[in-house]
C-alpha cells in the first residue's frame, strides 16, 4: 500500500513539474486570448494514469503563477485544467480520440471569461472561445495524441500497471 501511495505521489509530482517547466519554457505562446498551451498536452496522461489529475492541476496552478497570472487566472485556470483531466480520466477506456475533448471543452467554457473579466481583454466572448478552442485542439488534441501513441507502447514501463498505481481519484 506504501509503495502504491509513493508511485502516485511521485507520478502527480513529476507530471506537475513537467508542466510547470513547459509553461514556463513557452510563456510567450502559454498565455494571453490567442494561446497554445503547450502543457496542455499533458492533460492526456489521465489515460495512462489517474495521478495525472492532481499532477496536472497542481502544475497549471504553479504554472499559472510563475507566469504571473492574475488570481482568478490562476484559481479558474487551474480549476478547468482538473476539470478536464478528471473526465480524461473517466474517458480512459473509450477510444484515444475522446481524451482530448474534456480539457478542450473546460477551457473552451472557462478561459475566455478570466480573459475579459479579469485581464479586461476588449474582444468578443465567442471571438476568444474561437481561438482558445483552437489553441486547445491544437495542444490537448494534436500534441496530446501524438504524446499518447507515443507512450502507449511503454505505458506499463513508465506508468505501472493499474494495480500498482490504483485505480481511483
Amino acid at each position: 500500500m506504501k509503495n502504491k501511495t509513493t508511485l502516485f505521489m511521485t507520478q502527480a509530482a513529476m507530471i506537475a513539474a513537467i508542466y510547470v517547466a513547459l509553461t514556463y519554457v513557452f510563456a510567450p505562446i502559454s498565455f494571453s486570448e490567442i494561446q497554445v498551451r503547450i502543457a496542455e498536452a499533458l492533460t492526456i496522461l489521465p489515460v495512462f494514469t489517474p495521478a495525472a489529475v492532481p499532477g496536472l492541476f497542481i502544475g497549471c496552478l504553479i504554472g499559472n503563477t510563475v507566469g504571473g497570472a492574475l488570481l482568478p487566472d490562476i484559481i479558474c485556470g487551474s480549476l478547468a485544467t482538473l476539470i478536464g483531466a478528471f473526465f480524461t480520466w473517466k474517458l480512459r477506456s473509450a477510444h484515444p480520440f475522446l481524451a482530448p475533448v474534456p480539457p478542450i471543452l473546460a477551457n473552451t467554457l472557462v478561459v475566455p471569461f478570466v480573459l475579459k473579466y479579469a485581464y479586461m481583454v476588449d474582444l468578443p466572448i465567442l471571438l476568444m472561445m474561437l481561438t482558445v478552442c483552437i489553441g486547445e485542439i491544437l495542444s490537448c488534441g494534436v500534441l496530446g495524441l501524438i504524446l499518447y501513441y507515443a507512450l502507449r507502447p511503454h505505458r506499463e514501463r513508465i506508468f505501472g500497471t493499474p494495480e500498482t498505481v490504483g485505480e481511483s481519484v
